[in-house]
């Protein structure tokens, strides 16, 4: 499974729920995340790159709606993508429950302004 940085894994977060042009990610995951992560134009764009290369992600056969650009390109999460999402958030959640047994985070205690 390739290794997913941050900005990769929140994009296959956000196509999980639904086919995506870039700015749209980019909108979810600012809104999701109450704005602790903005990806850039950048960011996004050399990460989607790097998704559709190794197979977690394809474009679309979406078009874009009538009153969109014409230019825009919808990208959808693959199975390999899935799995590897899930993979990553499994890791997470392992994670953070060493991060409560450690006292790191009371228990209780949930994420102010993240994810």
């Amino acid at each position: 499974m390739p290794e997913l940085t941050e900005p990769m894994f929140l994009i296959l977060v956000s196509l999980a729920g639904d086919d995506r042009h870039g700015y749209a990610i980019m909108q979810e995951v600012e809104e999701e995340t109450r704005g602790a992560v903005r990806l850039g134009p950048g960011t996004l764009y050399r990460s989607i790159k790097r998704l559709l290369g190794d197979g977690l992600i394809a474009e679309s056969d979406r078009l874009p709606e009538p009153d969109d650009d014409e230019r825009r390109r919808y990208y959808r999460i693959t199975d390999l993508g899935r799995r590897a999402a899930r993979a990553e958030a499994e890791r997470l959640e392992r994670v953070l429950r060493l991060a409560h047994r450690r006292a790191l985070i009371p228990a209780g205690e949930t994420s102010r302004g993240g994810a």
